[in-house]
C-alpha cells in the first residue's frame, strides 16, 4: 500500500504535491488528537499524581510513603525517570526487584504508575568504558559523570546501551495493568551546554547535511560560502560553527542548520525509544515526554509521533517576577496559558509532567510561593484542557543536589507541607467538580473570538542569531501578543503550518521572517475566505534558508500588507520613540518597520518623530471576504499591539472582555475559570446567572474561582 501511494505520488505535479501534502497534514493533525484523547475520561477533568523515587529512600519508608500518597488523594505515581545505576548497577547484571516492589505497592493501594526510561541519568560504569558516549561542550569540555544530560544523542554506542535497557523495562512492564503511561527520558535537553560539539555529534552533522544538499555544492551556494572564503571541497571538511572557535562571525546558514539538526537529534533519540516500547507494551499505555519550552535547541513540534507531549513548568524562582510587588511568587499570568497553548495542538491532548510544588532550590533566588499559588497553578493547568498535573516530588529529598527543593510532604516524611496541602486540596475540590461534569458544547463567543498564534522553530533561532538590536526577543514578542489576546479573553491555540488555519477566525503570525510562496499563498486565501490575519514587525524578510530575496525588500508580502516598500530602523535603548494611533501616543523603541502604503491599505498608526515622522506604521487592508493588518513596531508594553487587536475584534463585530493584568478567564470542559496572578483583589466578571461552585467573585491574589453557566 505504501509503495502504491509513494509511486503515484511521484507521477503528480508540484502544485498537486503542495496541495496534497497539506491536505495530508490537516489529516494526520485530527488522527493525531482523536487517538491520544482514547487514553482519558473526559469525566476525570484532570488527574493529580507525584513523583516518587523508591531507590532514594530506605526500603522501608516505601509502604508509609505510597500509602499517604494515595490517602491524599493522588491517583498516580512516577517511578524510574533517573534510576539506571539502580537498574543495571554493573554492565549487564539487572535489578528489576525492587522496581517490582514499588509498582505492586502501586496497584496495592490503588495508585497509577507512569514509568520512565532512565537514559538522561548514564551510569558510572557506562561513561568510563565508552567515554565518547558524552557530550562536549563549545569550549571543548567532555561532560562528565555527576549530573544528568551528559550523554551525546548522535552516539551509536550510546544508543545501542539505551535500547538495552529501554526494551528491558518494556518487556517486564508492558503488559502491566497499573502502569498506565510512558514517559521517555526526563526534559530531554542539554541543559546549560544545549549544544553538542562532540566528535560523535560533528560526524552525525555532516551525515545530516549530506542528505539534505546531496552535493557539497549545493551546500556551498546555499550557505553562500563564497563569502570569506568559506567553499568546501567535500562534507568531511565541514566542522559544527561554532563561535568560541571563530574570530568573526559563524556563517549564519550553517548555525540554522545545525540547530535544525540539533532539534532532529534530539527527536530521533525519543522516538527510537517510542518505537522500542511500542513493540511490548500494551496499546492502552500512552508513552510522551516532558519538554521545557524555554528550551529552544529542542523541538516538540519534531515529536509528533509520541501518543501526547507534556511539559515541565516552574514559575517562581527568580527569573519570572511576575506582575506588581508580590509577582516574583506566582509567576506571569501567561507561562503556563502559553505552555498549555503550545503543547495541546501538537496532538490535541497535553499534560503536565513536572509543576512547581512550592519553593525550590535552582532559581536566580528561590521565594516562597504565595499562598494559594500553588494551587492556582494546578487549575490553570486544568483550564488549559491538560489530561493531568504531576508534582515534582512527594518528599523533600534529605541528600543530594535538591535538598532544598520542597515536596508534598515535610523533610520529616510524615507531614504535609504548606504546598503540598494546596495539592490535598485541589484533588478534594476535583472530586466536587467531576460531579458537575457533562459534555458541552464551547460557548459561541468563544468560538468566535478563537485565535491562533503561527509558529515555527526556524524563526526563532534564526533571530536568536541574528537579532541586528540587543533589544530583540522573540518569545517577549510573541509573548506580547499572547497576553493581550488573554487581557481580552479570547482563546489561543499556538499552532504550526501543518493546521488548517480557516478553523481560526483570527491568526496572527508574529516576526514570521522565513516563508516561501506557498505560505503567503495561504494566508491570501485565508484572509479572502474571511479570515483575519495579523502580521508583525520582521515578517517574509527571508526564505526558508534565511536569505533575503533579490527583489525589493519584504518582496512576498507587500502586496498581501498594502506596502508599497518597508525598511526599518533600531533606536538605543535609552531613546523612546512615538507612535501615534487615534490620538494616543504609544512608545517604542526596539524595532519599527517602516511602511509605504499602497492606495489599497488604511494607515491606522504613524510614527510622531524621527526623520521618518508622518510615515505609516500600522496599515491595514480588506481583501475578499477578511483582513491583513501588518504591525510595524515592537514594544516593550505591548501596549500599542494589544489596542491594533482590540481594534480588529471591534471591526469583525466580536466582543470581548477588558480584563486587569494578571488576571485570566479561562474555558474547558464546561468550566469557567476566574485566576488573579496579580499582587492586589480582582473583581472577576462572573454573569449574574452563573453557578459559582468553587470560590467567589472577588478575589484575592492567588486566588480561584469555577462557576458554570
Amino acid at each position: 500500500m505504501k509503495n502504491n501511494f509513494r509511486s503515484s505520488y511521484y507521477n503528480f505535479s508540484i502544485k498537486d504535491k503542495i496541495v496534497l501534502s497539506i491536505l495530508l497534514l490537516f489529516g494526520i493533525q485530527s488522527s493525531f488528537s482523536q487517538e491520544a484523547e482514547k487514553f482519558f475520561n473526559k469525566k476525570d477533568l484532570m488527574l493529580v499524581g507525584s513523583y516518587y523515587y523508591p531507590e532514594q529512600w530506605p526500603e522501608s519508608n516505601w509502604e508509609r510513603d505510597i500509602k499517604k500518597m494515595a490517602e491524599l488523594g493522588f491517583e498516580f505515581t512516577h517511578f524510574g525517570e533517573f534510576a539506571w545505576s539502580t537498574m543495571e548497577p554493573e554492565e549487564g547484571k539487572y535489578n528489576f526487584e525492587w522496581l517490582d516492589k514499588a509498582v505492586a505497592l502501586a496497584e496495592k493501594n490503588h495508585l497509577k504508575v507512569i514509568l520512565c526510561t532512565p537514559t538522561p541519568t548514564p551510569p558510572v560504569w557506562l561513561t568510563e568504558k565508552h567515554p565518547d558516549i558524552l557530550m562536549v561542550n563549545a569550549e571543548g569540555r567532555t561532560i562528565q559523570h555527576g549530573a544528568r544530560q551528559q550523554a551525546s544523542w548522535s552516539s551509536a554506542t550510546y544508543r545501542q546501551y539505551v535500547d538495552k535497557i529501554v526494551t528491558l523495562l518494556a518487556k517486564r512492564y508492558g503488559n502491566n495493568n497499573t502502569v498506565c503511561g510512558w514517559q521517555i527520558d526526563n526534559e530531554p535537553s542539554h541543559y546549560g551546554a544545549s549544544f553538542d560539539y562532540s566528535e560523535n555529534a560533528q560526524k552525525a552533522y555532516r551525515i545530516w547535511l549530506a542528505k539534505k544538499y546531496k552535493s557539497i555544492d549545493n551546500l556551498n551556494k546555499v550557505w553562500g560560502n563564497a563569502f570569506w572564503s568559506q567553499t568546501y571541497n567535500n562534507f568531511e571538511q565541514i566542522h559544527i560553527p561554532n563561535q568560541k572557535e571563530l574570530v568573526q562571525q559563524a556563517n549564519p546558514h550553517a548555525i540554522l542548520d545545525f540547530k535544525r539538526f540539533t532539534a532532529d537529534q534530539a527527536a530521533d533519540f525519543v522516538i527510537l525509544q517510542k518505537n522500542i516500547l511500542r513493540k511490548y507494551i500494551k496499546p492502552s499505555h500512552w508513552v510522551t515526554t516532558n519538554l521545557m519550552p524555554q528550551h529552544s535547541a529542542v523541538d516538540p513540534l519534531r515529536m509528533k509521533e509520541l501518543d501526547f507531549q507534556t511539559y515541565t513548568k516552574y514559575l517562581a524562582e527568580g527569573y519570572d517576577i511576575g506582575q506588581g510587588e508580590q509577582g516574583f511568587r506566582m509567576g506571569s499570568a501567561h507561562s503556563i496559558g502559553f505552555s498549555n497553548d503550545f503543547f495541546r495542538p501538537i496532538n490535541g491532548v497535553s499534560g503536565v509532567m513536572e509543576l512547581q510544588p512550592g519553593q525550590v532550590n535552582w532559581g536566580l533566588f528561590n521565594p516562597q510561593t504565595m499562598p494559594g499559588a500553588v494551587r492556582m497553578w494546578m487549575y490553570h493547568v486544568m483550564a488549559g484542557g491538560n489530561k493531568f498535573v504531576c508534582n515534582y516530588r512527594f518528599r523533600q529529598p534529605l541528600s543530594g543536589g535538591e535538598q532544598y527543593h520542597y515536596g508534598i510532604m515535610k523533610t520529616d516524611g510524615i507531614n504535609v507541607s504548606r504546598s503540598g496541602d494546596e495539592y490535598v486540596k485541589v484533588i478534594k475540590e476535583l472530586q466536587e467538580l467531576r460531579k458537575w461534569y457533562k459534555p458541552e458544547a464551547t460557548p459561541d463567543i468563544l468560538n468566535k473570538r478563537k485565535t491562533a498564534i503561527l509558529y515555527n522553530p526556524d524563526n526563532r533561532w534564526e533571530m536568536e542569531y541574528q537579532p541586528q538590536t540587543n533589544q530583540w526577543d522573540y518569545v517577549e514578542h510573541v509573548n506580547r501578543y499572547y497576553k493581550a489576546l488573554k487581557s481580552m479573553g479570547t482563546p489561543v491555540d499556538v499552532i504550526d503550518e501543518s493546521h488548517d488555519f480557516s478553523k481560526y477566525p483570527f491568526l496572527i503570525a508574529p516576526a514570521y521572517q522565513l516563508l516561501d510562496d506557498q505560505l503567503v499563498s495561504r494566508w491570501k486565501t485565508y484572509v479572502e475566505n474571511g479570515g483575519n490575519l495579523v502580521l508583525s514587525c520582521r515578517t517574509g524578510q527571508k526564505d526558508r534558508e534565511a536569505h533575503l530575496w533579490e527583489a525589493l525588500f519584504q518582496k512576498p508580502i507587500l502586496e498581501l500588507v498594502g506596502a508599497k516598500e518597508i525598511y526599518f530602523d533600531l533606536l538605543p535603548t535609552k531613546l523612546m520613540a512615538k507612535v501615534k494611533m487615534d490620538g494616543t501616543s504609544f512608545g517604542w523603541n526596539n524595532w519599527g518597520d517602516v511602511i509605504e502604503p499602497q492606495d489599497t491599505a488604511n494607515v491606522w498608526a504613524s510614527y510622531d518623530d524621527q526623520f521618518y515622522k508622518g510615515k505609516a506604521a500600522v496599515l491595514h487592508r480588506k481583501s475578499g471576504k477578511g483582513t491583513v493588518t501588518y504591525i510595524g513596531p515592537d514594544t516593550d508594553d505591548g501596549l500599542l499591539e494589544k489596542e491594533v487587536l482590540q481594534k480588529i475584534f471591534n471591526k469583525a463585530n466580536v466582543p470581548t472582555l477588558a480584563l486587569p493584568e494578571g488576571v485570566l478567564v479561562e474555558y474547558s470542559n464546561g468550566f469557567w475559570y476566574g485566576l488573579n496572578y496579580s499582587s492586589q483583589n480582582q473583581e472577576i466578571p462572573v454573569p449574574t446567572n452563573a453557578k459559582i461552585i468553587i470560590g467567589q467573585k472577588s478575589l484575592k491574589p492567588a486566588d480561584v474561582v469555577i462557576w458554570k453557566e
